[in-house]
């Protein structure tokens, strides 16, 4: 589900961070430690959680182009669709897959958000 940085580009800088040294009491890699444990936590939720939410998301997507495929060809169809205004900016179904697709993002970005139970909820 990670778009950008795509999860490997976040890997790699983490691995760029932690090969630099840091000299004790620096205020600056105290700050940048703890983005990276941040980063550390988003790339574990998304390794976890990914390929569960992509294959919903895919069925989702399915269900509004009417055609089968991997999640990222539906979604190009999809816009596509959007564009050429077979499918209304409006419609039902596909508010409800962008909102479904926003909570999942929440989920492995940002999972302690205060609004992410509430959006859970419904």
């Amino acid at each position: 589900m990670i778009s950008h940085p795509t999860a490997a580009e976040l890997a790699e800088a983490l691995a760029a961070f932690e090969a630099e040294p840091a000299a004790p009491g620096d205020a600056r890699h105290v700050f940048l430690t703890r983005v990276a444990d941040n980063a550390r936590a988003i790339l574990a939720r998304e390794a976890e959680q990914s390929a569960r939410l992509e294959a919903e998301a895919a069925q989702r997507l399915t269900a509004l182009v009417g055609a089968q495929g991997d999640a990222a060809t539906l979604n190009a169809r999809l816009c596509q669709a959007l564009r050429d205004s077979a499918i209304a900016p409006l419609d039902p179904a596909l508010l409800s897959h962008l909102r479904e697709t926003a909570i999942a993002q929440i989920a492995i970005d940002q999972p302690g958000y205060s609004g992410l139970a509430a959006l859970l909820d419904r």
